[in-house]
Parts: C-alpha cells; sequence; structure tokens
C-alpha cells in the first residue's frame, strides 16, 4: 500500500487503534497479531464498529470494497505512517530514554512546558516498537511540543524508535542496571541508552546533561549540550527534605526560588524534577509557572506513590524495579523520619547472570542500612534466608501471612518488578 494513500486514510479518521475492545467511531484500525492474538480476525468487527478502515496482512480479511485493506506486515505499516507524520509536524519533539524514572521525568516534563505550551506527552509506558509509533500519531498540527518516552530491552531498539521520532532534543535520565539480561550485561545497556545520544550527533541536534552525572557527561562530550544542575551551569536544583514529601529550592542567576513542596516520596525524584526545570527554563517558561506544575502533579501506576491506610502509611513504588531503582528507594526510605518503617522488596526480573549477584547486593545493603525488610520472590530466597530475613515465595503467600500478622504503625516501602504484583498486598495493610 501507498504511504500517501495510508496517510490519506489516517488523516480521514479520528485517531488510530489496534484493540477493537476500546473502539471508537470514525478511527483506523491496525490489525497487529502476537503470540496469542490475530487482529486480522477482528478486521469486520472494526468496520462495524465505525471504523473508517482497516489495515490487514492476511488476504483472508481483506476487502477493499469494505476498506478493508492488504499490507505486507500490519506493524512495519504502523511504524512506517508514524514516521511518515512526525516528519509533517513542526512541533519540537524531545526524546527520552533512561534505566529509571523516564515516565515521571517525562509527565513533570509535561506537566511544565503545559502551562505556556501546546503539549503532547507519551501516555502511560507506551515507549515500545508499538507504543511509539501510536504515541506519534497523537500528534496533532497545533502542538508546539511533544515528549516521547523510548524504552528497551535490548541494543538497537533505541536507535529504531530515534528513527521514527527523529527527536529535536535529547536526553537520558540515567544509564543503570535495568534489563541486564537483554541488553547484555552494563555496557551493553551503556551501548544502547546512548543511540539516542549517536542520532542526535550526527545531526548536531542539543541534549540536555546533568552535570552530576558522570557517565552521561562522558557519553555526550563534544556533542551540543546543555548543561544544567552546577553553580557554573544553572539552574541548580538543591535538595531540602523528603518529609512528607520532596521539597527543594531552585535557582538560575536571576531567580532564587523558595521551598518548592512536591507530592513525590524519595529523595530520588530530584533529578526528574531538575530535567523539568531545566527544559522549562530553556524554553522560557516562568519561574513561577514551573513551581505550580511541579508542587501540582500527582504520581500515578503505583510509582512513589504515598497511600495512607488506617493502619500504615505505605510509598508505594511497585511499578518496576532493578538494581538501581532499588538501590535508590532504599538509600532515600533509610533518610525517613518515620519512627517505625519497613520495606517489602519484591523480585527484580530480566537480570540474566546478575541476578544472583544483584539480588544478594540488595539484600546486603538492606542490612547495611539497618532496614527491617521481608523480601518477596525466588531470585531473593538464597540471599533472604542466609541472612535471615523474613523471605516469601510469593505475593500471594506474602498477603496470607499479612493477614495472619498485619502490620501497623508502619511506614512502608513497597518496590518490586511489575510481574511481583506487589500493589495487591495493599488492601491489607
Amino acid at each position: 500500500m501507498d504511504i500517501q494513500f495510508l496517510y490519506r486514510l489516517f488523516l480521514s479518521s479520528t485517531g488510530v487503534t489496534t484493540d477493537t475492545r476500546n473502539l471508537q467511531k470514525g478511527q483506523l484500525f491496525f490489525a497487529l497479531k502476537g503470540d496469542r492474538f490475530d487482529g486480522n480476525q477482528y478486521a469486520q468487527a472494526a468496520i462495524d464498529a465505525g471504523c473508517v478502515a482497516a489495515i490487514v496482512d492476511d488476504p483472508q480479511h481483506a476487502s477493499p470494497n469494505d476498506n478493508r485493506y492488504l499490507v505486507a506486515n500490519v506493524l512495519p505499516a504502523l511504524q512506517e505512517l508514524a514516521a511518515y507524520h512526525r516528519k509533517q509536524m513542526n512541533c519540537k519533539v524531545i526524546g527520552l530514554t533512561g534505566s529509571n524514572g523516564k515516565t515521571t521525568s517525562k509527565e513533570l516534563i509535561r506537566d511544565v512546558l503545559s502551562t505556556t505550551y501546546k503539549t503532547y506527552a507519551t501516555k502511560g509506558n507506551l515507549n515500545n516498537h508499538i507504543g511509539v509509533p501510536l504515541s506519534l500519531l497523537e500528534i496533532k498540527s497545533d502542538h508546539e511540543f511533544a515528549i516521547i518516552e523510548m524504552g528497551a530491552n535490548a541494543q538497537k531498539e533505541i536507535a529504531f524508535l530515534s528513527s521514527l521520532s527523529q527527536p529535536d532534543f535529547g536526553y537520558i535520565t540515567n544509564i543503570g542496571k535495568a534489563h541486564l539480561e537483554g541488553f547484555g550485561g552494563e555496557e551493553g545497556v551503556k551501548k544502547g541508552k546512548k543511540e539516542l545520544f549517536d542520532q542526535l550527533r550526527t545531526q548536531g541536534k542539543p541534549v540536555f546533561i546533568n552535570t552530576n552525572d558522570a557517565a552521561l557527561m562522558d557519553i555526550s562530550e563534544g556533542m551540543n549540550r546543555i548543561l544544567f544542575g552546577s553553580e557554573k551551569h544553572l539552574p541548580l536544583v538543591e535538595y531540602v527534605t523528603q518529609e512528607p514529601f520532596l521539597t527543594f529550592r531552585w535557582k538560575t542567576d536571576s531567580y532564587q526560588s523558595p521551598d518548592v513542596l512536591t507530592q513525590l516520596k524519595g529523595a530520588y525524584n530530584i533529578s526528574n524534577a531538575a530535567i523539568a526545570i531545566a527544559i522549562g527554563a530553556h524554553f522560557h517558561v516562568s519561574p513561577e509557572h514551573i513551581n505550580i506544575a511541579l508542587s501540582s502533579y500527582t504520581p500515578e501506576n503505583n510509582r512513589s506513590q504515598l497511600k495512607k491506610t488506617d493502619r500504615n502509611e505505605l510509598i508505594l513504588d511497585a511499578y518496576n524495579a532493578n538494581p538501581t531503582s532499588m538501590e535508590h528507594a532504599l538509600l532515600s526510605f533509610e533518610r525517613s523520619d518515620a519512627k517505625m518503617k519497613i520495606c517489602i522488596l519484591g523480585d527484580m526480573f530480566e537480570l540474566g547472570e546478575s541476578s544472583a549477584h544483584e539480588h544478594k547486593a540488595i539484600v546486603d545493603l538492606a542490612e547495611k542500612l539497618g532496614l527491617k525488610a521481608i523480601f518477596v520472590g525466588s531470585h531473593f530466597r538464597h540471599p533472604a534466608l542466609a541472612a535471615q530475613k523474613k523471605w516469601f515465595a510469593d505475593t500471594e503467600t506474602l498477603k496470607a501471612h499479612l493477614i495472619e500478622e498485619p502490620l501497623g504503625g508502619y511506614q512502608i516501602l513497597i518496590k518490586g518488578s511489575r510481574g511481583m504484583r506487589l500493589e495487591q498486598i495493599v488492601d491489607i495493610l
């Protein structure tokens, strides 16, 4: 199918969908296939529900007379359409990746820029080879900025997503120990995340760099850099406290903020706030608007959320976990002023050969910091039991234990990989 014809279909639609369970009349349906589903089978249902057209790659389900159009492969067709649409848009695209803090940074940047500009940002964590195309296709002609989050589990993935989104600016939150198995170790993570900078370097496009991050300073050497985070390179953001929430102050050469109280838990979120301030200041968002945006942001989706129950205060950070984010969370939790505190830590996934070492390191760190801890999952089994710590095979077993022996009067950090589903214990705490 000709890309111009496909683009005309897109322009005649109200937007793109890949899920017939959430169809809206006027959408353009792409019949994606997966290991357990075949979207081709729902093409006619999409048309019957009011879609302007369905894009399929199974000839049995193609019928141009019924607006079911055949392509060689639906996924590349979706990606090509997204890349083509990106080229038609005049907004500034900020490409964002990193091992930790991508979504929080993206949402803080979005809220800051939105005070002054028409801004779009990736919804949720739609940051993979399907999510990025869907995000790009959400950009409208009147958007002035688009913040596109890019995630990856292996090398070459960020390079591909960058080629689709063609960012004008780039930011890497950090380079940590995430998806070690897919990336092939820490050096592989560095190479994979660096792919965003590789794309921008060839085009001379700028990147935002926190001068406090030595690794990012190193890989961005020689690039068009917008530096921040020190007295020499303002804005500088200074930590004040994390109780009851993260509070900071910041300054430029012409402005000194009051203390800014956020709704974020954890001192590690200071870097997420810093990039939002740096980008806001660079694009002339007023300091007052920056402060209002950062004060008003409320975290969701089990990311650094504070939940108060009848018996405990929970810091729910169970959306994802890797050794770097787990270490940051424990160091931050150790600084908490709570008199009684305990952390419930679930397995970290996708660590490959490093898994045993990294899980033991977390058990050792909790011990070193003097934190009372409960560990959950098969990867934590050996180091937790060796250290004579409480350990449970899975979340269900832990839940049963907490029903029999409930916790009360604690501040509780809950952190683990998404697959551990630790949020299921919230209701009994």
